[in-house]
């Protein structure tokens, strides 16, 4: 009997444990990444829509700037997932590794823009609970997950963008998307 009592015990105190994550959430965390979104929609209103969007299809026309600069700010502004429609700057040829790089850069920007990625907030705050018990600041890992995420995605995207035009052109198409949905 006193098992199952201690069972149920322990059972409610998971969720208070919970339940006190979440209080921290909505008196932290929260109104951050509120503040955040509202000040990054502020900035393309300032900015004006037509501009930022001409801005964008101008950067998809090279290969560094479509695979960091374009997926860095479709993340950052949009947010996830809504920056995928980023994709529409973006070649034909080009849409599979645009999204591999942009998909990939969902996470390493969290640290420095937590209302980027609210499902990937959890890990890296995980990550950042773990760095602050060993003594170090978070700044420091959110700036280097930040700078590796720009070189990881630049790399994927170019990876991936040399192998769909392979795969295209062994099977003699033009390298448009379509052809293999």
């Amino acid at each position: 009997m006193e098992f199952i009592a201690a069972c149920a015990n322990s059972f409610m105190e998971l969720f208070k444990v919970g339940a006190g994550v979440f209080t921290g959430f909505v008196t932290g965390i929260i109104p951050l990444v509120v503040i955040l979104m509202t000040a990054v929609n502020s900035l393309i209103k300032i900015i004006g829509e037509e501009r930022f969007y001409g801005f964008a299809k101008r950067a998809t026309k090279y290969t560094v700037t479509r695979y960091t600069i374009v997926p860095v700010l479709s993340v950052i502004f949009l947010t996830s997932p809504m920056c995928f429609t980023f994709g529409r700057f973006v070649d034909e040829r080009y849409k599979p590794a645009f999204y591999d790089a942009q998909v990939s850069f969902v996470h390493p920007v969290t640290g420095l823009f937590p209302h980027a990625n609210g499902g990937e907030l959890f890990v890296y705050m995980g990550i950042a609970a773990g760095i602050q018990t060993l003594g170090y600041q978070l700044g420091d890992l959110a700036v280097r997950y930040f700078l590796v995420g720009m070189v990881v995605i630049l790399l994927r995207g170019i990876v991936t963008e040399r192998i769909y035009l392979y795969m295209c052109r062994k099977a003699g198409r033009k390298g448009q998307v379509t052809d293999y949905v």
